[in-house]
């Protein structure tokens, strides 16, 4: 099999969105930096209720889906639609904004850790004007693996073989065939793990340190992977706390303006126009 070597480093950058929440981000931070199919990855992390607290108040999304996994505190969804959930610690929500969706995420504490990560994942050109839909998934229906010599995956999406016994994630029937995977691994410790062959790949190191074909990626930064079908790493002296994300791409085109992403410049006025007229989600 051959194995993914370490391509690019991209040091998680501080910025904010919604209403002022404080957030590092890495895939997506420059355009030039999106990973077809993922566009971004945004992690929040904060002890501090000011950097969390105001929320992401009610705003549009059309065209691709958004993942949000809570590793800590709580947040409320709710939309357009009528639809609300509440994400607890270990909690996914995993939103198609397809044509249109107009929803608010606001934190359910006002004091204490929030942490967790936003992926954003591009739709392709066939998909973009369906109807909006999302699954809750809550922690405890995602399978977590043992693994030998100590640590755990928790598998959102994909698979992960361990012991000879295949375990399926929570996710499943997602047209850019995702993996998303949660690694946690004690101090040295080396992890392997099966990817199919063409998926486009990146790891982010939210806690501890891990090395890949020799190189280190520090804690806040994405290490973008090649092609291959084994995905190798060894976890530092601190241990390690890691996503593994992989997709399909679409190698279609990205025009994207804001919380809008389509194919077309014209697509976007139309979202636009869409929007203004109170017909987005239509």
């Amino acid at each position: 099999m051959s194995t993914r070597k370490l391509q690019q480093v991209i040091d998680a950058q501080p910025t904010s969105d919604g209403a002022g929440v404080k957030l590092r981000r890495s895939i997506g931070s420059l355009p030039g930096l999106r990973l077809d199919p993922f566009l971004m990855l945004d992690e929040f992390s904060s002890e501090q209720a000011d950097d969390y607290i105001a929320g992401f108040p009610s705003h549009p999304h059309r065209g691709f889906e958004t993942v949000t996994y809570m590793l800590d505190g709580r947040m409320r969804h709710e939309d357009h639609m009528g639809n609300r959930g509440d994400l607890g610690p270990g909690d996914v929500q995993w939103m198609s904004a397809a044509r249109g969706i107009i929803h608010s995420e606001m934190p359910q504490q006002n004091e204490g850790r929030m942490r967790g990560f936003q992926l954003w994942i591009n739709l392709p050109a066939r998909e973009k004007m369906k109807p909006a839909s999302y699954r809750d998934i809550p922690s405890g229906e995602i399978p977590v693996v043992a693994l030998p010599g100590g640590g755990q995956v928790k598998v959102i999406a994909g698979k992960v073989s361990a012991g000879g016994v295949e375990t399926v994630g929570a996710i499943r029937d997602v047209s850019t065939e995702p993996v998303y995977l949660d690694v946690v691994l004690p101090a040295n410790a080396r992890y392997s793990q099966a990817l199919p062959a063409g998926h486009n790949a990146f790891v982010y190191a939210y806690e501890g340190g891990l090395r890949i074909d020799g190189r280190e990626v520090k804690r806040h930064a994405a290490g973008v992977l090649s092609d291959g079908e084994l995905f190798e790493a060894e976890a530092g002296p601190e241990g390690a706390r890691f996503i593994l994300l992989a997709g399909k791409p679409l190698r279609e085109p990205v025009v994207q303006y804001g919380p809008f992403v389509m194919n077309t410049r014209e697509e976007i006025e139309q979202a636009l126009d869409d929007y203004r007229r109170g017909k987005l989600a239509a």
